[in-house]
């Protein structure tokens, strides 16, 4: 199997797992969405620790936070992926999955976004419109349902702020993510403890339920080894078409199975988005040939002029 076969399946496995992952978090709908996000993050510090013993890298963990930026990097960089986690498990748990469906879908585009905010990025003229089309279905829906679709909005917005800090940190997701439950757990230990020592915690209530809350962590941490083993071996144009199976699925799993109401105003929204997304996917992969392309020019020219004679082009 080449590399780039393995990176597809390892993609495909990641993001359908997180797609699928609504289901996983209803299934824990008892559980107050504070003490899930507590689980999760005490049982993925011990995952990601776990694997970053048998790789041997445990020391680059410590590593990371030698310095006071790279701790305030991490330390903002774990609030806004807390801030996610806990948004996203409490959507699915009162019923707004859809709604976070989109915030995942839009989620690159607003990264595209924010790199023109804060790197000055250019936009082409269709990245400029899928914009626009994703601007315009949160107008539709908010002037449709009477609602503006804030958990979709702060779902996006926390993950790209999320991309850009990571762009600051030279250490690979791995680690990265470790170092910021490390830094979180204290907290989530606290709270478990308060929970547990007060009104109750639910670990130990029930086999399937303490299960599912320990099963937490390899749930967020496989995906986030499957993704990063993938997203190696493909190009960023591959990438950024194969990671919309996650926000697919959770819709899917929403509209289908958790029968969340899908109305002629959610049709229409969708509709936009899908339309942006596709403006957008086309245009990356464009810009994505024509850098290879170039890349590939460039290194004939290379060794052309280092080795004449390789000129296929020149007369004997």
């Amino acid at each position: 199997m080449t590399d780039t076969r393995k990176g597809v399946l390892a993609l495909i496995a990641a993001c359908t797992v997180w797609g699928l992952s609504p289901l996983f978090y209803k299934a824990l709908g008892s559980v107050a969405p504070h003490e899930v996000l507590a689980h999760r993050t005490v049982w993925s510090l011990v995952f990601f620790a776990a694997v970053l013993m048998l790789q041997g890298r445990l020391g680059l963990l410590w590593g990371a936070m030698t310095t006071a930026h790279s701790v305030r990097v991490i330390l903002t960089a774990a609030l806004l992926i807390s801030v996610n986690w806990f948004l996203f498990i409490w959507s699915i748990q009162v019923g707004r999955a859809t709604e976070s469906s989109m915030g995942y879908y839009i989620f690159p585009l607003v990264a595209v976004l924010l790199g023109r905010v804060f790197f000055g990025e250019r936009l082409s003229p269709p990245q400029w419109l899928a914009i626009a089309l994703a601007a315009t279905a949160v107008v539709s829906l908010t002037i449709g349902l009477h609602i503006l679709p804030w958990i979709s909005l702060v779902l996006a917005t926390t993950f790209g702020l999320y991309g850009l800090l990571k762009k600051r940190l030279d250490l690979g997701p791995v680690v990265s993510v470790t170092a910021e439950v490390l830094m979180l757990s204290p907290i989530a230990i606290a709270w478990l403890a308060h929970l547990h020592l007060g009104p109750g915690g639910v670990l130990g209530r029930e086999a399937l339920e303490s299960a599912l809350l320990v099963a937490s962590g390899p749930m967020t941490a496989l995906p986030l080894i499957l993704f990063s083993y993938g997203a190696r071996r493909l190009t960023m144009s591959t990438v950024g078409v194969v990671q919309y199976i996650n926000p697919t699925l959770q819709f899917l799993c929403a509209v289908l199975i958790l029968g969340e109401p899908f109305t002629a105003v959610h049709l229409i929204a969708f509709a936009l988005i899908w339309t942006a997304l596709a403006i957008y996917s086309s245009s990356a992969y464009t810009q994505d040939r024509a850098r290879r392309r170039a890349v590939m020019v460039s290194e004939a020219e290379v060794v052309v002029s280092t080795n004449p004679s390789s000129d296929l082009s020149a007369k004997p």
